[in-house]
């Protein structure tokens, strides 16, 4: 028999570990020898999979939602940040994302960066050149517009049970589910430290620095970067690229939990980087 352990892919799939078994799978190597994601892969004799953290598998309602745009603020220049009164109550864990449908042809997910009982739910859309979608966004969502949510969806969720260190790394709009995460383990009164980066392109790209930076304040045991890659930096910020700082600052994450949002290069060159500062891949979460 074959023994599969696993952890989460950005897909949203289960990840696992093929000790011993017949699987095929139908992608190239994910995160070194043996991986394969099970949603792409063919099981070609019998196998034994053991799930990892069964006891933190969330099983929320999945719901359709009206929702009303209240505000919307652009707190970048290619940024806009919604904020969404929903019509009803919504279940969902920190890290979580959302199918939001602004019309009956657009409709894209995006991380809620708030928690389940906020009176508004907020969402961070990057205008993308020729997206469909957030072209829209830009040009017909305002205050009073009617969305409908679909969720909630993904297994990128603060685990609650982890008693070792947390890194939160956010790239761009990837600060989203970052906030939700970081937020939602203060309030659970989980006393893990944590080590929060936040990587933008430049200086016009940063936003939400004095919220991240007065969460910790408020938080001892929450630490936060800003880190941006190119042009100048004032004193509280750093320079360079995230991955870099993140391997100067770190000796080893044996024993860490990583969640790493933003940007599929980049959180594909953190997966790189964490896992050479000794972190287990089942122990990388990637939204």
């Amino acid at each position: 028999l074959g023994v599969v352990g696993g952890g989460i892919n950005a897909s949203g799939g289960f990840q696992g570990f093929v000790i011993h078994s017949g699987v095929e799978s139908g992608l190239p190597n994910l995160t070194g020898e043996h991986y394969v994601l099970a949603c792409q892969s063919v099981l070609t004799r019998n196998c034994s999979i053991e799930i990892p953290e069964a006891d933190e598998i969330v099983t929320h309602p999945a719901r359709i939602i009206k929702g009303t745009v209240v505000a919307v603020e652009a707190p970048t220049h290619d940024i806009r940040r919604l904020r969404v009164r929903l019509a009803k109550p919504f279940e969902f864990s920190p890290g979580q994302y959302a199918t939001l449908q602004f019309s009956p042809e657009h409709a894209r997910p995006y991380s809620m960066a708030g928690l389940p009982d906020d009176p508004e739910m907020e969402f961070h859309i990057r205008k993308v050149p020729g997206g469909r979608v957030t072209e829209y966004v830009f040009e017909h969502v305002r205050e009073g517009s009617s969305i409908k949510l679909s969720g909630p969806l993904g297994t990128a969720y603060l685990r609650q049970k982890h008693t070792g260190p947390m890194l939160c790394v956010g790239g761009g709009t990837g600060l989203a589910p970052v906030l939700s995460i970081v937020r939602g383990a203060l309030k659970l009164g989980m006393t893990n430290p944590i080590l929060l980066y936040f990587g933008v392109r430049s200086e016009q790209d940063l936003y939400d620095a004095e919220r991240l930076h007065k969460l910790a304040a408020d938080h001892p045991q929450l630490t936060v970067h800003t880190v941006i890659a190119t042009g100048p930096i004032n004193e509280s910020q750093r320079a360079g690229l995230v991955t870099d700082v993140i391997e100067k600052d770190i000796l080893s994450l044996a024993g860490w939990r990583a969640y790493l949002c933003g940007a599929p290069a980049m959180v594909e060159a953190l997966c790189t980087v964490t896992k050479n500062l000794g972190i287990q891949p089942e122990q990388i979460l990637r939204r």
